[in-house]
């Protein structure tokens, strides 16, 4: 299997496509419901391809990032072996699971490209050069993802993009990417899927007559404030939605462009309709522009806590995930920054590495940290039973033995301290009142 930096994939012709301008990406045929990477299941997840849309006018592509032409540019987002990439978590393209074939392509790559000029207002950490992002529109034919696992607190999602940008290292929705013939590599950081749609498609899922207003996830799967969001406002457009319905909705996001939206999760909130989960992996903002490099600072993190605390929204601080080695020592210091900011509660997450996120988390391990590589892969290996990733419910989240055990012992000894160990508020789902249809005209029963 190639696993250098210029490695890439040959798909296969025979696929269904997304289509955006004159492009398109190569999709898997087959079943729409499949089980999430690392044991989460995802019992329907829609068939994105299975009704193809017209492609856009080339002038519709969005102007956020340069598109690049698949012909003539093959290589432009492909580096040099052992190159680490600024602004990016992966520096390869790992062989997809599914494909039969792989190529690997030589030579120099082309210049990196002006991509994502860093934000002041939003504090963000990412480089201003690296390879280009590419975004690809979704014609899913539905936005709600149905999920029956026991450990997760939610059973419906909406995820308005698929890959993300932010580039962590060691994000578990990586392999998520494969089920669409892309890499859990570069491609999930390069090629996001846009659901445009997402608050019509939403407004048709709600308007139902047998949906009750049942709690909804934003989002279970990639980040819903990733920083094309700024652009698009896609999550916003949703949240509007919800608003107007008096619908209930959670969120969780590592980026601090929540605070864009405090004026509609402050009118969610008056009526206990929405809780907010900010992830926050460390305070080091160093580690965090290396190891999740497109995301908001952790100190951007932190005032986006303290905003929406001020505005009457419940914030839930999420020490996710925990990597033991590396970020275990902060626990206290975490639990800590989270209560002088205004959270309402704090939650922690073990790391945990499935299919080929294994490989884009030790290479980066190997490059940032080469001396400390082997005592943190063996410290996972000791929480999951020897392995680097348990796809067990009840286990896969905190993981086992006497390691997880101390940090979870550690974690509780501190929310409880900080007086953080009580959980997030329920919300009322009681409120919840059906969209009028395009004609104005409400549902009667």
């Amino acid at each position: 299997m190639p696993n250098e930096a210029s490695s890439g994939t040959v798909f296969p012709a025979n696929r269904f496509s997304i289509a955006s301008g004159n492009r398109s990406i190569p999709m898997k045929s087959g079943k729409s419901k499949h089980n999430m990477p690392g044991g989460s299941n995802h019992s329907k997840v829609n068939n994105p391809h299975s009704n193809p849309t017209s492609p856009r006018d080339s002038k519709e592509r969005l102007d956020y990032e340069p598109l690049q032409d698949p012909e003539s540019h093959d290589t432009e987002n492909t580096p040099p072996s052992g190159t680490v990439l600024k602004g990016r978590g992966s520096s390869s393209n790992p062989t997809v699971r599914f494909e039969k074939i792989s190529l690997e392509i030589l030579g120099e790559s082309s210049p990196a490209i002006d991509d994502l000029a860093t934000d002041p207002a939003q504090n963000t950490t990412a480089s201003s050069k690296g390879p280009s992002t590419e975004f690809f529109d979704d014609s899913s034919q539905s936005i709600v993802t149905e999920n029956n696992s026991p450990d997760i607190s939610y059973r419906w999602s909406i995820n308005p993009y698929r890959g993300c940008e932010h580039g962590c290292t060691y994000c578990y929705a990586r392999p998520y990417h494969e089920f669409l013939g892309l890499s859990a590599g570069l491609d999930f950081e390069q090629k996001i899927i846009v659901k445009r749609d997402a608050s019509k498609l939403l407004r048709d899922w709600i308007s139902r007559p047998k949906w009750k207003g049942e709690r909804l996830a934003l989002s279970g799967i990639t980040d819903p404030y990733q920083p094309i969001e700024a652009k698009l406002k896609i999550t916003r457009q949703i949240l509007q939605l919800l608003v107007q319905t008096h619908h209930c909705v959670t969120m969780i996001t590592k980026n601090a462009l929540v605070a864009r939206d405090i004026d509609l999760l402050s009118e969610l909130a008056t009526q206990n309709l929405t809780g907010i989960a900010l992830s926050i992996t460390t305070l080091d903002s160093e580690l965090a522009r290396s190891m999740e490099p497109r995301t908001s600072s952790p100190e951007a993190r932190l005032r986006t806590v303290k905003q929406l605390s001020e505005a009457g929204i419940p914030v839930h601080v999420n020490l996710a995930p925990i990597i033991p080695g590396l970020t275990e020592h902060e626990i206290p210091q975490l639990v800590q920054a989270a209560a002088d900011h205004g959270a309402t509660s704090v939650g922690m997450q073990l790391v945990r590495l499935p299919g080929a996120v294994t490989e884009v988390f030790s290479a980066w391990l190997e490059n940032k940290f080469p001396d400390r590589q082997a005592k943190i892969i063996s410290r996972i290996r000791a929480m999951r039973d020897g392995k680097l990733n348990e796809a067990q419910f009840g286990l896969r989240m905190k993981g086992s033995g006497p390691l997880a055990e101390s940090i979870q012992q550690t974690f509780r000894l501190w929310a409880k301290r900080c007086h953080l160990d009580g959980g997030m508020p329920k919300l009322n789902e009681s409120l919840f009142k059906p969209p009028a249809d395009t004609n104005g005209q409400l549902r009667l029963f």
